[in-house]
């Protein structure tokens, strides 16, 4: 079981966050926060040499850069656009980056028996949240049958992607940040940082602690933009939350939220957030997903088989957690 410190409580949650920020007055804890990949991202790192921090932090930030521009399906040149106009028509040739995360997709869709499942964007694409849109049912329906990731065909030989079926669409929102993330710690791990925090959206990624004590990481509370429920300490460690209050909006007292069940395309119902502890930010993020989708029960019987994750389920009228997390 893995040494991390629950605590049950209600504070604000600018504060719970001033946990993770470190001033930069000591210029030791440098920092950086901009906006990408359609969210808020954050690097921050300890280091000696103020010149040499300024260079790590803006390699993250192109980092981040690097792989939005490969995997966006807002980015109209990026290698997502481009299968999705015409891995229908053809067999795409793409990177070997690219190739192997959706090799990694496809692996987690087998995992979750299909819980997780990047050709959701089948049907995904319909919704609007920013403009409060939402499709039909007859506009879900015609499209429903192309949310199957076995549509989706991986040729390893010729590193290439094919839809079995047009309209089939693929989005990697479900595991991309979890990956950028990850991908910025090695980058930093690799050049001799021994202690950063990266963030992006619900997805934060560890290396180290801060200098003696560990990471302070608050869990949101989903109905409360200023409170937390659960805090955890944490070392060298990634954490990916889920929530329905990521992308959504409220029609007729219904909330129409981001996370779809790939059986119905519709949101799923009755859970509000999955936050997902363990080594590697790809699959957390994947998994907070993954078991959003499944549900407390078979979602926590999945990360219980799983000795380096833990869970936070947060539904309507209940919390729970994985056997690894014991609040009492």
């Amino acid at each position: 079981m893995r040494k991390s410190v629950l605590v049950k409580f209600r504070m604000p949650l600018a504060l719970a966050l001033s946990h993770l920020v470190v001033s930069t007055a000591t210029a030791e804890w440098f920092s950086d926060e901009q906006q990408k990949m359609g969210t808020r991202v954050e690097v921050q790192l300890w280091a000696d040499d103020a010149v040499q921090a300024e260079r790590l932090l803006r390699d993250a930030m192109a980092e981040f850069d690097r792989i939005e521009a490969l995997m966006s399906t807002y980015i109209p040149a990026s290698e997502m656009s481009r299968i999705n106009a015409s891995a229908a028509a053809e067999p795409q040739k793409i990177s070997a980056e690219l190739f192997a995360l959706l090799e990694r997709s496809v692996s987690v869709s087998d995992m979750t028996d299909g819980a997780f499942d990047i050709s959701y964007d089948s049907v995904g694409y319909l919704y609007d949240f920013r403009a409060g849109k939402r499709p039909d049912t007859q506009a879900i329906a015609e499209q429903l049958d192309r949310v199957d990731y076995r549509l989706v065909e991986l040729d390893d030989k010729a590193q290439t992607i094919y839809f079995k079926v047009p309209g089939v669409r693929i989005n990697l929102g479900g595991i991309a940040k979890g990956y950028a993330v990850g991908r910025v710690i090695e980058l930093l791990k690799e050049q001799g940082v021994e202690h950063a925090l990266a963030t992006a959206g619900g997805d934060t990624s560890l290396l180290g602690d801060r200098r003696g004590k560990p990471w302070i990481v608050g869990i949101r509370d989903p109905r409360k933009d200023e409170a937390i429920f659960t805090r955890l300490a944490l070392e060298n460690e990634s954490i990916s939350t889920s929530g329905d209050y990521e992308r959504y909006f409220i029609e007729d007292g219904e909330r129409y939220h981001h996370i779809l069940q790939p059986s119905t395309g519709k949101p799923v119902r009755g859970v509000r957030s999955v936050t997902i502890i363990g080594p590697d930010a790809t699959l957390t993020d994947a998994l907070s997903t993954s078991v959003f989708i499944m549900g407390p029960e078979a979602g926590l019987e999945l990360i219980d088989s799983m000795s380096e994750y833990e869970a936070v389920v947060i539904t309507d009228d209940k919390l729970y957690y994985s056997k690894g997390l014991n609040p009492g």
